[in-house]
C-alpha cells in the first residue's frame, strides 16, 4: 500500500482531491517499457495547482494522481537503461495530466520519460529545481542560441517571484547577465535581489495595454506571464533581441502586433518543457549542475509533506507562494 493525492470527478464535473491509500496493483499499466519507482520527492507547480483545484484543461482523465515532477529510486524495470537502485528524475510527458504522477509514494512510468539523476544534486535539490527550474534552463539555452549574451544588455524576467522566474533570475545572474525582475509582490524585492536581480520593477508597469512599439530596453526576456505583459516586453525588446515564453499566469492571450518582429527583428521563442527530447533534457540538467548556485536554490525552496499538497495548491494559484515547493511524499 502507498499514499497518494487522488483526484476524482463528480457528475457535475467538480473535482475531489484527497489523500488516499492505494494498493500497488492499482498503478496504471504503461505503454512501452515500464519502470516502477519508489518516489522520494515531488513538487507543487502552477499546473499541479490547477489540477488539484479542478480547473479545466489540465487533467485528461480520472481518477488521477497529480504531480508533473518526481525523483526516486527504481524498484523494477523492463528497460535495460535502468536497474533497481538507480536514481531517476521525471519532468513532463503529461504525467499528472494523462498519466499518474509524482504526488504519491510509488509511480509506474515509461522509461523514455526518465533522466538519470545528476550526481551533483540530491533528490531534494532535484525537486527544488523540478519542472520550473528545468523550464527556466531551457529558456536560458534558447536565449544563448539566439545570441543573447551578458554583453547584450539587460534581460527581464517576468513573474520573477514564482518558481520559473526565481530560478531564471538565479541562473542568469550567475552567468553574468544584468537581470531585471518583474513582480507584483513588492515585499519580495529583497529575496529577488539576493537571487541576483540588479533591479526589481512592479509588474503593473507591464500588465496593461501598451503601444505596439515602445522604448527599447531589453536584450532578452524570460516571460512566465503572457497576455499584455508579454506584448509589452516584445514592444520593448532591442533590435535582434529574443523573448522566451513559457507561461500564462496573466492569461493565454497575446494582444500584440507584428511590429516588433518585422521592424526590429525580435524573436519570440516558445518553450515547451513537456516533450523535449532526451538529449536536450540531459543538457539542461547538466547545465544546471554548473549554472545554478545550490545556496540560491535553498533560499527559494520550502519543503512540505504530502498531506499539505492540497492546501499549498490553492495558495500557488492565489500567488501566495514564492519560489519552489518541494513535497516530501514520505512525510
Amino acid at each position: 500500500m502507498f499514499n497518494a493525492i487522488y483526484l476524482t470527478q463528480n457528475d457535475d464535473r467538480s473535482v475531489n482531491a484527497e489523500l488516499r491509500q492505494l494498493d500497488e496493483s492499482e498503478l496504471p499499466e504503461i505503454e512501452g517499457n515500464a519502470v516502477d519507482i519508489d518516489v522520494a520527492y515531488s513538487t507543487i507547480n502552477f499546473k499541479d495547482g490547477l489540477a488539484i483545484k479542478g480547473r479545466p484543461g489540465v487533467v485528461r482523465s480520472y481518477p488521477m494522481v497529480p504531480g508533473v515532477d518526481l525523483v526516486g529510486t527504481v524498484t523494477a524495470s523492463a528497460d535495460d537503461r535502468y536497474s533497481p537502485g538507480d536514481h531517476v528524475v521525471l519532468n513532463g510527458w503529461e504525467v499528472g495530466e494523462s498519466h499518474w504522477g509524482g504526488l504519491a509514494q510509488k509511480a509506474r512510468l515509461n522509461a523514455d520519460w526518465l533522466v538519470p539523476l545528476p550526481e551533483a544534486f540530491s533528490p531534494e535539490q532535484a525537486m527544488a529545481i523540478g519542472t520550473a527550474g528545468y523550464t527556466s534552463m531551457l529558456c536560458v539555452l534558447a536565449l544563448e542560441s539566439q545570441g543573447v549574451t551578458p554583453d547584450s544588455g539587460p534581460v527581464i524576467v517576468t513573474g520573477a517571484s514564482g518558481g520559473v522566474g526565481s530560478t531564471a533570475v538565479a541562473i542568469l545572474a550567475k552567468l553574468g547577465y544584468e537581470v531585471v525582475a518583474s513582480t507584483g509582490r513588492g515585499e519580495e524585492t529583497g529575496y529577488l535581489t539576493e537571487l541576483g536581480a540588479a533591479e526589481v520593477i512592479d509588474r503593473a508597469t507591464l500588465s496593461e495595454a501598451g503601444k505596439p512599439l515602445q522604448k527599447t530596453t531589453w536584450a532578452g526576456a524570460v516571460d512566465a506571464v503572457g497576455s499584455h505583459t508579454l506584448a509589452n516586453v516584445l514592444a520593448q525588446t532591442n533590435p535582434g533581441g529574443c523573448v522566451t515564453a513559457c507561461g500564462l499566469a496573466q492569461g493565454p492571450d497575446l494582444p500584440a502586433t507584428v511590429m516588433p518582429f518585422i521592424l526590429r527583428g525580435v524573436s519570440l521563442v516558445g518553450i515547451n518543457s513537456v516533450y523535449e527530447p532526451y538529449d536536450l533534457r540531459v543538457e539542461a540538467w547538466n547545465r544546471m549542475a554548473t549554472d545554478l548556485d545550490p545556496a540560491k536554490l535553498a533560499s527559494m525552496t520550502q519543503v512540505v509533506g504530502l498531506s499539505d499538497s492540497i492546501d499549498v495548491a490553492g495558495k500557488i494559484l492565489e500567488g501566495q507562494v514564492r519560489g519552489r515547493v518541494v513535497v516530501d511524499v514520505n512525510a
